[in-house]
């Protein structure tokens, strides 16, 4: 079994930062692409970033030049820098991974999510 957990959510003013974390642990054997993925109350869950295990990202137009998406691939960690947060980026935001597992299948697996409250 394969867990993420998502950490370092809050509320913050616009304009202000905060970075994300998210920590693979369980039956893992190589981690593919990871990707961080936010659902607003009565919206679908849409892709913020993410980044290959070789280190290439992408990004949401809505967040390109604000957020960056890193990786540690000896902890199995991923995070979200997100700064000049806007209040249209409130959201929960969840961590999202290919696992290939130490019985040799290959599934996506999700987070349980942590809330970003951007407000003044």
């Amino acid at each position: 079994q394969v867990q993420l957990v998502e950490s370092g959510g809050g509320l913050v003013q616009p304009g202000g930062s905060l970075r994300l974390s998210c920590e693979a642990s369980g039956s893992i054997f190589s981690i593919y692409t990871m990707g961080w993925y936010r659902q607003a109350p009565g919206k679908q869950r849409d892709l913020v970033a993410s980044i290959s295990s070789g280190g290439s990202a992408n990004y949401a137009d809505s967040v390109k030049g604000r957020f960056t998406i890193s990786r540690d691939n000896a902890k199995n960690m991923m995070y979200l820098q997100m700064n000049s947060l806007k209040p249209e980026d409130t959201a929960v935001y969840y961590c999202n991974a290919m696992v290939s597992t130490l019985r040799g299948a290959v599934n996506e697996y999700w987070g349980q999510g942590t809330q970003v409250t951007v407000s003044s």
